[in-house]
């Protein structure tokens, strides 16, 4: 399960970034989690309850900004829907493609007390 380990990894950011601030706790988070980033989200919500106990997140708010896949085909040039990787181009049916979005993985902004 590498959602624990992403999960302890934000957690170890968090505290730095309080540390940092002289803050004491953290009020809220908020997560950018792409849909083809590769997280399942019921085992990250598992990990995320067990890892957070006696941390500096404990009592945070948490916010999770599912970000869709999307794409852009490498022959036409049409942007598009990626559910899966390698979803073919609804326009030429081509399998090239760059993701454009959709395989974030970051702390968007932690909000600490004033």
């Amino acid at each position: 399960m590498h959602e624990l380990s992403i999960v302890m990894s934000i957690v170890d950011l968090a505290n730095k970034e309080a540390t940092k601030h002289q803050a004491s706790a953290i009020e809220e988070i908020e997560l950018d989690i792409g849909c083809l980033s590769g997280i399942d989200m019921d085992s990250f919500d598992f990990a995320w309850q067990q890892a957070i106990k006696r941390t500096i997140l404990e009592s945070a708010k948490r916010k999770v900004n599912r970000i869709e896949g999307k794409a852009r085909c490498s022959d036409c040039e049409t942007f598009f829907p990626m559910v899966q990787f390698y979803d073919s181009c609804p326009n030429c049916n081509s399998h090239l493609s760059e993701i454009v979005s959709g395989k974030e993985l970051k702390i968007k902004s932690l909000v600490l007390p004033d």
